[in-house]
């Protein structure tokens, strides 16, 4: 095997041992993509190709789950994260005017990331809070029952 140099010795070691948990290493692709994401933020197709060879599989194989789960995040993204939930129970509730109010406070469109690098703005399928919608995640944590004056205070404490 090449040695892998598109990742740290850290990131290696964190992948290696997470994959020797599994019979076979693939098993572990989601969790290795989490822990260089954690490392970087986001996961490169350098860092992609990387992981792919430490668990034996093609860089397209490996794509392939990173663009299937979409907490794993295949360019740069702000230093918050934002995921605004687009359901069917969130857009009863309202998610479509939180959209706004968000694209609006933010100064960007969903996919986009803020000028000065602090905000990410996604929207995403499901979060499993249908009771409490419209809900998000802000940096993976659940805020529930949206509105603007929820929207403002969030907003608020992120930065």
């Amino acid at each position: 095997m090449e040695k892998i140099t598109a990742l740290s010795a850290d990131e290696i070691a964190e992948i290696t041992a997470e994959a020797s948990h599994y019979e076979q290493p693939q098993a572990a692709s989601i969790e290795a993509l989490k822990i260089v994401q954690k490392y970087r933020g986001w996961v490169s197709d350098e860092s992609v190709k990387a992981v792919a060879q430490l668990l034996n599989m093609s860089p397209a194989e490996l794509d392939g789950v990173a663009t299937f789960y979409n907490l794993i995040f295949r360019r740069p993204v702000g230093k918050h994260v934002i995921m605004l939930c687009d359901s069917v129970s969130c857009w009863i509730m309202g998610c479509e005017g939180v959209g706004a109010q968000l694209r609006n406070k933010l100064g960007i469109e969903f996919g986009e990331t803020t000028a000065d690098g602090q905000f990410t703005l996604l929207p995403v399928t499901c979060q499993g809070a249908c009771d409490r919608a419209p809900v998000m995640l802000v940096d993976g944590e659940l805020e529930t029952h949206l509105d603007e004056d929820k929207i403002t205070a969030i907003l608020a404490n992120q930065k």
